[in-house]
């Protein structure tokens, strides 16, 4: 397929798959993790130090927060489209680049093969219609292999130089895992090729300074403005914590092997008939059996960590698609005559399917909705002149739809005497109807207390209510 008609076939599967409703259901998940912080941003200038209501967030570097407010600056307006839009593009770059970028390496079918592929695996389609970390950091991952894939016998300062930018951006939006499952395939495939003295070029140590310069363009401002220990503390406690499974589940980790494999369905049942002695030329054998190598020793270490979850060996899925792309193209799929037309039927039941749940399933879902209907409650509550004072709300991610200011503070002392209507948490409550901060006016709880869908609770208080009002 030229190359003209594999981009326009790629953006029409893309389209079908990624664009139909994105906006139409409410978020869900860790969303509002990714999406507050980018509110606020937007709202106080401050795009060094994300806030998860009152409190700083370090949990995650914040280049996902970075592209929601970038979306919502840019459309001129907060919902669930602009707050997603950022992940169904990081998908479709992937795709684009396996067309024009790895045909290099994969030639015209393996490359068109590999972006289907990546279009239409379970993982993407799990995650790439959320504004969630993995889509965004899988993504980056995938750009950084294919540029080094693709470049490295022949344009080694491009491949280490892109390379090094896109694991940089990596860094800023997860962390320093994506380079353990990058270093594992490279050294693999230098390994095989007889060419691991390229792991001391300059180029390579050129590349790793623009990695490491992006991740510190942030994380050096980020520690001055930030009490230094306590991030090092979040950094270390979130490192720590997944080796050594401090919510370790028996149950959970036993089937995070299968899991992970599930991601690459349906794709991955095209690995029983791989063929290694099919593959006539000797470099691309040298690469599949790298790439097998690669892929399968990362996947396991980090599988099997006490405190890891399924997701976390989704980079995985670019170089394992790579692998899968080169059997095809070498017709080194052994398999039956009927599944011969197995990725033809495959894209078009994956882009019926995601119509048929845009169209059909997800009116069903809106009429389920948890989180929409508690910022509706506290809207009607409030006049909409005033402002909302949360106390230390932590995540509630029903504030994103809140069309009101919202100000957060750190305790019920930082309130200031104007404060009419009030947010707290259950421990917070007591303090609030206590404080003298309103005299003669009290701060009286309006209805009963809010409990959301995860059991968590919050109390809407007015200073000086009625006690009896409803919402």
């Amino acid at each position: 397929m030229a190359r003209g008609r594999a981009i326009v076939l790629v953006l029409v599967v893309w389209a079908v798959i990624y664009l139909p409703r994105l906006g139409s259901l409410e978020i869900k998940s860790e969303e509002g993790r990714r999406i507050l912080p980018a509110v606020t941003m937007l709202e106080t200038g401050n795009y060094i130090v994300p806030q998860v209501g009152s409190e700083p967030y370090f949990r995650k570097p914040p280049l996902v927060n970075w592209l929601v407010a970038g979306s919502f600056k840019l459309f001129g307006t907060r919902n669930e489209w602009t707050a997603r839009l950022p992940s169904v593009l990081c998908v479709l770059a992937v795709a684009l680049a396996f067309v024009v970028i790895a045909r290099r390496g994969l030639g015209g079918n393996g490359a068109i093969a590999a972006a289907l592929m990546w279009l239409t695996n379970f993982g993407l389609l799990e995650k790439g219609r959320m504004i969630e970390i993995e889509a965004l950091y899988v993504s980056l991952t995938a750009m950084a292999f294919i540029c080094w894939l693709s470049w490295w016998k022949d344009r080694r300062w491009l491949a280490w130089t892109l390379s090094g930018i896109f694991l940089g951006l990596g860094l800023l939006a997860k962390g320093p895992l994506n380079l353990f499952f990058f270093y594992a395939v490279v050294v693999a495939v230098l390994w095989q090729a007889g060419e691991l003295k390229r792991l001391c070029s300059v180029a390579h140590f050129v590349g790793i300074l623009v990695m490491v310069g992006i991740f510190a363009a942030w994380a050096i401002p980020c520690l001055e403005m930030a009490r230094t220990a306590h991030v090092a503390s979040v950094w270390s406690q979130q490192f720590t914590g997944r080796v050594a499974g401090d919510d370790f589940k028996l149950g959970s980790w036993l089937l995070n092997i299968p899991r992970g494999i599930a991601y690459l369905l349906p794709w991955v049942v095209l690995l029983p008939f791989a063929r290694f002695a099919l593959i006539e030329n000797e470099d691309d054998l040298k690469t599949c059996r790298a790439l097998s190598v690669g892929v399968a020793i990362p996947f396991l270490v980090v599988s099997l960590l006490p405190g890891a979850l399924p997701r976390y060996t989704m980079p995985l899925l670019a170089p394992a698609i790579w692998l899968l792309a080169i059997f095809i193209r070498e017709h080194a799929l052994r398999w039956p005559k009927p599944l011969r037309k197995v990725i033809t039927w495959t894209v078009i039941i994956t882009c019926s399917a995601m119509l048929i749940y845009s169209l059909a399933i997800i009116p069903i879902l809106q009429r389920r909705e948890k989180v929409r209907p508690i910022a509706t409650r506290i809207e009607a509550a409030i006049p909409p002149n005033e402002s909302l004072y949360a106390v230390d709300p932590d995540y509630q991610p029903f504030l994103f739809y809140l069309r009101r200011p919202i100000v957060y503070v750190s305790t019920v002392g930082d309130l200031p005497a104007t404060a009419n209507f009030i947010l707290v948490q259950p421990e917070n409550e007591k303090a609030a109807e206590q404080s003298t901060s309103w005299l003669p006016r009290r701060a009286q709880p309006i209805g009963e207390p809010i409990k959301d869908y995860r059991g968590r609770r919050v109390i809407l208080l007015k200073v000086n209510g009625d006690s009896s009002g409803s919402y």
